[in-house]
C-alpha cells in the first residue's frame, strides 16, 4: 500500500555518503532537497561539514542539484556561497522537478539518486521519477509549518514501512 514511498536506503545524514559509497552502487550524481537534508531550514548558511561534503564530491566529478519545493528566490540566496545547480519549484512529490535534474544532468536515471529528509515528498519523487533514493534524518529536529503536516502523516507511513519491511534501518553509509 505505501510501498511508493520506501526509500532505497535510509542514512543518518547526507554528509555520510561518500563518493566511494556511491561509486560502488554505479552512482554517477546526486540530487538532493534543500531544507532539513544540506542545510537548517531556518539557517541557509550552512556548515563546514556542508562544505566538506561537497569539496569530496567536487573532487570525485560527482555533480550535485539541489532538487527544492522553494521559489528560486529562496534557493538561489540559500545555495549561493555553494555553486550548485537547483531545480526550484519542484512539485515533489510528483516527478517533474527530478525529471528536469536528471534531463540537464545527461545521465542515466539508473545512475542518479535523490536524496531527501521526507518520504512524503523527496522519496515518492525519487520513486515516481525512476531514481534510487536515500532517506536522511533532518538536520534539525524543527520543521516549517507546512512540513509539520507532512511529518504527521509520514510517521503512520513509516511505522508501515518498517513492519512491512524490516531491513529497512537508520544506516551510517549505503550499503
Amino acid at each position: 500500500m505505501f510501498s511508493n514511498y520506501k526509500p532505497t536506503w535510509m542514512v543518518d545524514a547526507i554528509y555520510k555518503v561518500t563518493p566511494e559509497q556511491l561509486n560502488k552502487h554505479g552512482i554517477k550524481a546526486v540530487l538532493t532537497d534543500l531544507d532539513n537534508t544540506l542545510i537548517a531550514w531556518n539557517n541557509p548558511d550552512g556548515t563546514d561539514e556542508l562544505r566538506i561534503w561537497l569539496e569530496s564530491m567536487k573532487k570525485a566529478n560527482i555533480p550535485v542539484i539541489v532538487v527544492s519545493n522553494n521559489n528560486a528566490e529562496r534557493v538561489g540566496r540559500a545555495l549561493q556561497a555553494f555553486e550548485l545547480d537547483y531545480v526550484a519549484r519542484a512539485l515533489k512529490p510528483f516527478a517533474k522537478g527530478i525529471n528536469k535534474a536528471c534531463k540537464d544532468l545527461g545521465v542515466e536515471k539508473d545512475a542518479i539518486v535523490m536524496v531527501g529528509d521526507q518520504i512524503m515528498t523527496d522519496i515518492r519523487a525519487a520513486n515516481r521519477s525512476g531514481v534510487k533514493s536515500i532517506l536522511v534524518r533532518p538536520v534539525i529536529d524543527t520543521d516549517s509549518w507546512k512540513t509539520q503536516l507532512n511529518r504527521m502523516m509520514e510517521r503512520k507511513i513509516m511505522k508501515y514501512l518498517l513492519n512491512k519491511h524490516p531491513e529497512m534501518k537508520w544506516q551510517g553509509e549505503i550499503k
